[in-house]
């Protein structure tokens, strides 16, 4: 185990029709766990991801439990094909539960019908249109967090990920947010536009979810991990189950401290971290967080490839 390697894992929004196919060429291991999270979800996952249809695979029930397949999917070709192990984990909201299976606090099958009920229950929390999320560019955090207050007017809209040094996404009820949007270009911002989704996730909104996940979460059978696991909530390293469940709910209507997280990984020595799952997304937030850490993304079989010369 390497004291300055840490894996982290994406979430919603680095999905995309296709995503892992030239793996899935390549390495049965992608297609066998994909089959693994197909039958504890009783639909095929994988042709979902490869076929669509598009809109369905970004409803966040079915998005979830392919983002956290696909990170399982690359995890498990890490371990079987290379020697280097990370001495810790974190993941971005949804990436948290791809981070937890790694880490060894519960089984894919588990985890797959726990974060396509997580979807289900945000989805139902908020009806269709009447929450919404947007992107805050180039605005310091506490412009954002006053810029949100000034324009809440009874409602909720609060600043929920903190994703990179002048990258703050806002989330709230859809007129708030709009009000939100344009306080913070008043403000200075270089760019405040909203993003498709259809959940206003890691705010106040989403508390009846989290509640009614509680649930859920208790019925699991959760081993401490095996992998130090930094925490969304807390930007800090989990220590007992019990702080762990209570986080993982509170992760539903909190801010995700990405930066922090990150932050407290440099502090404790790591030096290289690999995004481990779809896509980009972490890769090029984390460049922006710590200052002269190696990033490394396992996207592509070349990427993947990259990634093993430069740390094995």
């Amino acid at each position: 185990m390497s004291a300055s390697l840490a894996f982290v894992f994406p979430g919603q929004g680095s999905q995309s029709l296709a995503m892992l196919a030239e793996h899935g060429a390549q390495r049965s291991l992608i297609l066998d766990t994909f089959a693994e999270a197909s039958e504890a979800l009783g639909y095929d996952l994988w042709a979902l991801t490869q076929q669509g249809p598009e809109e369905q695979l970004n409803q966040t029930d079915k998005t979830q439990p392919a983002i956290l397949t696909a990170s399982v999917a690359l995890w498990r070709a890490w371990l079987a094909e290379t020697s280097a192990r990370p001495a810790f984990v974190a993941g971005h909201s949804l990436g948290e539960y791809s981070a937890l299976v790694a880490a060894g606090s519960l089984s894919l099958a588990a985890a797959a019908k726990l974060v396509e009920h997580r979807g289900q229950l945000m989805q139902q929390a908020v009806p269709a249109g009447q929450g919404g999320m947007a992107a805050i560019l180039g605005l310091e955090d506490a412009d954002v967090l006053a810029a949100c207050a000034e324009a809440a007017q009874g409602e909720v809209v609060s600043a929920v990920n903190f994703n990179a040094p002048g990258q703050v996404v806002i989330a709230g009820g859809a007129a708030a947010v709009e009000r939100a949007i344009e306080v913070c270009k008043a403000r200075g911002a270089k760019r405040a536009m909203p993003l498709p989704v259809s959940v206003p996730s890691h705010c106040a909104l989403m508390r009846p979810a989290a509640e009614r996940f509680a649930e859920a979460v208790a019925a699991i059978d959760w081993q401490t991990p095996r992998i130090a696991l930094v925490q969304n909530v807390s930007a800090a390293v989990v220590t007992d189950l019990d702080a762990l469940k209570r986080d993982l709910l509170a992760q539903l209507y909190s801010p995700v401290r990405w930066v922090e997280s990150i932050v407290c990984l440099s502090t404790q020595g790591v030096t290289d971290l690999v995004e481990c799952g779809p896509g980009k997304v972490l890769s090029g937030l984390n460049k922006r967080c710590v200052k002269g850490i190696n990033i490394h993304n396992l996207e592509t079989p070349d990427a993947f490839a990259a990634a093993s010369a430069a740390l094995v």
